[in-house]
């Protein structure tokens, strides 16, 4: 069996970017984005409408079946790919940010040239220029700089096309029951969490924060002592996850070489409250601070202290828990203000009631049951992490095969 080699640009009737819409909410005519290109398929959900009155629509930019449509700008989503595998319920455009690429149709089964793009996905992907947040993808890159191999035979290509919706339909099936098990594994914390806290019996109160503690602002550190790297880490709201506990951002982890006042530095096991929302979710998040780094405590954030009554009477490890449960995160985000960056204060964190289980032992052996459990559901999640990740690189692997010929087993 013959196969070919060529430039994309060789075997496309064309390669170009969609239109710059002019908007309106009723009428006209629909636009992909890149939004609605995820997973190679196309979300007509996420798509807007565009004035015809306003500005016309070439013909050849109205996507047909067998096109390939090619996210080519944006950090996080250029280079996702997707064939229009289905004629579309209305005459449909993409915008400036998504590249039609269309094969020449007596070249190619189109699905089989859908599945050739995905292919080179991780290719396109990397090949964007420009800085961080604003890379580009050049349609002359996409026509002169990609090699595509493909058979001569139209019934070979549908063979392998064929074989290939076969084993990919098995794969997503995988994919969608571990992706369904990991979520499984959070909600189970989660649901546990929020047991332990909603009890209301002997030995529990409610009763407001200010009681039991207040929470101190951080420094404002000056940006020009930030360093690519120190043995001083400057802990923000960014530095939380979601569901509690610090991360390691890498790259994006600020270090910092200036003067300080010596009280705001942290020490293993202080617990400390975001009290601006940096990302969504994070307001109200929560986290102790470990023991491998030196850590300083950034003025977005609210650092625990009990009151002089509670000193000896609440463990941190138990308020670390409270603070990440469903109940406690609500009424925090009640708290909040601010339009464009939403915050809270510790004197609005003072009035919220928490349950609190009197005897400082059960606290402590709540708590350590709850991190057993987190501990549990973590070595899960690394379980099905890596099972998606082997699922995708066996994609990768048949992928590889399927164009480079191995598949290829009839001869003319």
């Amino acid at each position: 069996m013959e196969w070919k080699t060529a430039k994309l640009g060789d075997v496309c009737e064309i390669i170009k970017r969609g239109v710059a819409p002019k908007y309106i909410e009723v009428g006209g005519i629909c636009v992909i984005n890149q939004k609605c290109i995820r997973d190679h398929s196309i979300n007509y959900m996420l798509t807007r409408r565009h004035n015809l009155e306003i500005k016309k629509v070439n013909e050849e930019r109205y996507v047909q079946v067998g096109d390939v449509l090619v996210n080519s700008t944006g950090t996080g989503t250029l280079g996702r790919v997707a064939q229009v595998r289905d004629i579309p319920d209305e005459p449909t455009t993409v915008d400036t940010h998504v590249t039609i690429v269309r094969p020449k149709k007596e070249l190619f089964y189109n699905d089989f040239f859908g599945y050739m793009l995905i292919k080179i996905e991780e290719e396109i992907t990397s090949a964007g220029e420009g800085a961080s947040g604003q890379t580009e993808l050049a349609r002359t890159k996409l026509e002169n700089e990609f090699f595509v191999s493909y058979p001569n035979s139209i019934p070979e290509q549908k063979r392998i096309v064929a074989l290939l919706d076969t084993v990919f339909a098995d794969l997503e099936e995988a994919l969608t029951k571990t992706e369904q098990n990991l979520k499984n594994a959070r909600e189970l914390f989660d649901s546990y969490l929020q047991q332990v806290f909603n009890q209301k019996g002997e030995g529990w109160v409610d009763i407001p924060l200010g009681n039991i503690c207040n929470f101190k602002h951080g420094f404002a550190f000056k940006s020009e002592f930030f360093v690519d790297k120190s043995k001083l880490v400057l802990l923000t709201p960014g530095s939380f996850y979601e569901d509690g506990g610090y991360r390691d951002r890498g790259e994006k982890t600020k270090y910092y070489e200036g003067d300080f006042p010596a009280e705001y530095l942290l020490t293993k096991g202080d617990l400390l409250v975001a009290m601006t929302e940096q990302a969504v979710g994070l307001l109200g998040s929560s986290a102790l601070v470990p023991e491998n780094c030196t850590y300083l405590h950034n003025q977005r954030l609210g650092l625990v202290e009990l009151t002089p009554e509670f000193k000896n009477k609440v463990s941190l490890k138990f308020l670390f828990h409270l603070f990440n449960t469903t109940n406690f995160r609500a009424k925090v985000q009640e708290t909040a203000s601010g339009l464009k960056v939403r915050h809270t204060s510790p004197k609005k964190m003072q009035v919220i009631s928490v349950p609190l289980l009197i005897d400082l032992a059960a606290q402590e052996a709540i708590a350590q049951k709850l991190f057993e459990t987190k501990e549990y559901v973590i070595e899960l999640e690394l379980i099905y992490k890596q099972k998606l990740a082997s699922i995708n690189e066996l994609k990768k692997s048949i992928l590889q095969k399927a164009f480079s010929g191995e598949l290829t087993t009839t001869t003319e």
